[in-house]
């Protein structure tokens, strides 16, 4: 997690961090202080919203799995109280469908996880890198159902027995496809 001697020349301003773990929080807190961030955490929606409430931060990174919530919510709660928030979704669980969704919500940008902590601070300060780098190979077979199973989800409002019902599986088996993370393209 090296960060560029160019980042700290110039203070980006007030960032917080949303994420549910709290040693990623940790981490990425350090780095992005070091980046010149001033960082606030909190590990739910409840403690993001609290967080902002006086003086909201001009950039957010937010992990879309949270205890309490969606973070997508957030997403949108923070475009209502300050517009123009550069938010950036850090996930696990990342997917075309997710994307798109989180961009439609005001999401700057859509990362991830692990995520390479140069082009996570790129990205908030808008100098992110072209999607598709050099090299890269079509999806695979298991990460093309893995997309489709995500979209059929989002466009069931995330509903897991409608989108069961949809796919035509069980609701069981969907939920565990829904709780692991997505395969490597």
């Amino acid at each position: 997690m090296a960060v560029g001697s160019e980042w700290t020349a110039a203070a980006p301003g007030r960032l917080l961090i949303v994420d549910d773990d709290a040693g990623l929080r940790r981490t990425l807190g350090r780095v992005l202080e070091r980046a010149g961030f001033s960082v606030l955490s909190a590990a739910s929606l409840k403690e993001a919203y609290e967080a902002v409430a006086d003086q909201p931060p001009e950039f957010a990174v937010v992990d879309l799995n949270l205890a309490d919530g969606h973070g997508m919510e957030l997403v949108r709660g923070l475009q209502e109280i300050r517009p123009g928030m550069r938010v950036v979704v850090l996930t696990g669980y990342d997917s075309i469908a997710s994307s798109v969704v989180a961009t439609k919500a005001g999401a700057w940008g859509y990362l991830a996880k692990p995520v390479d902590t140069e082009r996570l601070v790129a990205t908030l300060l808008g100098d992110a890198p072209a999607i598709l780098e050099e090299g890269e190979r079509p999806m695979s077979a298991d990460r093309i159902r893995w997309e489709y199973i995500q979209r059929v989800f989002e466009q069931c409002g995330r509903n897991v027995s409608e989108t069961a019902r949809r796919l035509n599986m069980h609701r069981r088996t969907l939920q565990r496809i829904l709780s692991k993370r997505a395969p490597r393209p």
